[in-house]
């Protein structure tokens, strides 16, 4: 049984008047802002297991780039496919908003040590995409310590990884991780990485969140302070209107998603709470914002994980109009069975999921994990009850951002 929703498009049956509506705006090349938009979600795999060498791909991570390009990273897990195999990282790139891509190459390859869980993020200011990851102590053994990589190409290059361990991680951390997914730019300029650890030698017996920060635009890196002890894990970020971050994550067993806030751009944190209305396996997700009221006509944060509470299955995104409060618009799920994913906004205003799937539960048992990309707009996500307005033009504050 295939459970992989083929690539497939959405959308209203059109009127007489839509049609003639579609015609007149195709001809004069603009199209009105009152003019109906269908539903379209648009779905391919980008990392598939067995390929070019590897066991499997797992661990996703999307960013767009200050030029626009969209940039696919993941985990190519060689032999076994289990967390600390023979690990490398790998890379796709788009130019033309993930509708197509380059071929897969491997940026990061540290022999048998595994080197693992992207988190990229991009500083506007410069366009520099820094990429924290970390690497194994030994072949076999878990995450060891945090690295720094990063590309001022546009994610042609990249630089080798170099060590920000000392300032990064505290000597108590048996095991670290960078996020996975991706890292913010906050409105200061701020570059702000979601990060988890563990306090004893056995991995995941009592672990918590926290994050890495920069100030000067990715030369220097320092920790912030813990969340709740074992309440959390992997964990997403986005700044809300007013400058206070948002944190979403994985929880330790509640099977719903852990939250919590920080108004010191991650330095510290409110204690974290479950949110019922996110119910999850306990499995990372993605968080991003998709537009602002200031920029837009309504503030729009979407946040996406697994939502089956006993197993990696029914993959949905939800949205949220009031900066994390409550998420009242869930999509259909992107595909039966769904792990770990990612989140991206390419710059005509369509949304990017990048998530892990198998095409049955036979491949489910043998970790034969692929990684798909969906790519919808608004109207599919919310049943047609939703559309962006047109942005409005701002000046530029410190960090880039509009």
């Amino acid at each position: 049984m295939n459970l992989l929703r083929p690539t497939m498009t959405f959308g209203w049956p059109l009127t007489a008047a839509m049609a003639m509506a579609l015609v007149l705006s195709s001809v004069s090349g603009v199209v009105r802002s009152d003019e109906p938009v269908a539903p379209s979600i648009e779905q391919q795999p980008l990392f598939k297991a067995g390929e070019d060498g590897y066991f499997n791909y797992r661990i996703p991570s999307l960013v767009v780039t200050s030029r626009g390009t969209v940039l696919a990273l993941c985990e190519a897990r060689k032999k076994t496919g289990h967390d600390w195999d023979d690990v490398d990282l790998a890379l796709r790139r788009s130019t033309d908003h993930g509708r197509t891509w380059s071929k897969m190459q491997i940026i990061a390859d540290e022999g048998e040590l595994t080197i693992n869980q992207p988190c990229p993020v991009v500083d506007h200011q410069t366009g520099t995409i820094w990429l924290p990851l970390c690497r194994g102590r030994k072949p076999g053994l878990g995450n060891a310590e945090v690295l720094l990589m990063k590309s001022t190409d546009d994610g042609q290059t990249w630089s080798r990884p170099v060590s920000i361990h000392q300032t990064a991680a505290d000597h108590s951390w048996t095991f670290v991780g960078t996020g996975p997914g991706h890292g913010i730019q906050l409105k200061s300029g701020r570059l702000l990485i979601p990060c988890w650890f563990d306090l004893t030698p056995t991995c995941g017996e009592v672990q918590s969140s926290c994050c890495i920060y920069s100030d000067d635009h990715g030369e220097t890196w320092k920790r912030g302070e813990p969340l709740t002890r074992n309440a959390c894990d992997e964990c997403d970020i986005v700044e809300l209107e007013d400058g206070t971050v948002y944190l979403n994550a994985r929880s330790r067993g509640q099977k719903q998603r852990a939250y919590a806030f920080s108004k010191d751009g991650g330095q510290s944190w409110s204690a974290v709470q479950y949110d019922p209305r996110q119910p999850e396996p306990s499995c990372d997700g993605a968080l991003i914002r998709l537009s602002d009221s200031r920029r837009m006509d309504k503030n729009r944060v979407l946040v996406v994980c697994p939502t089956n509470p006993d197993t990696r299955a029914h993959i949905k995104v939800r949205m949220s109009y009031d900066e994390c409060q409550t998420w009242p618009i869930a999509s259909e799920p992107l595909a039966h069975l769904g792990g770990y994913s990612d989140l991206a906004v390419t710059g005509d205003r369509k949304i990017l999921c990048l998530y892990e799937t198998w095409p049955s539960y036979k491949e489910f048992g043998e970790n034969r994990t692929n990684l798909v990309l969906a790519a919808f707009n608004v109207e599919w996500l919310s049943a047609g009850k939703d559309t962006l307005a047109a942005p409005r033009a701002l000046p530029k504050g410190p960090s880039g951002h509009r």
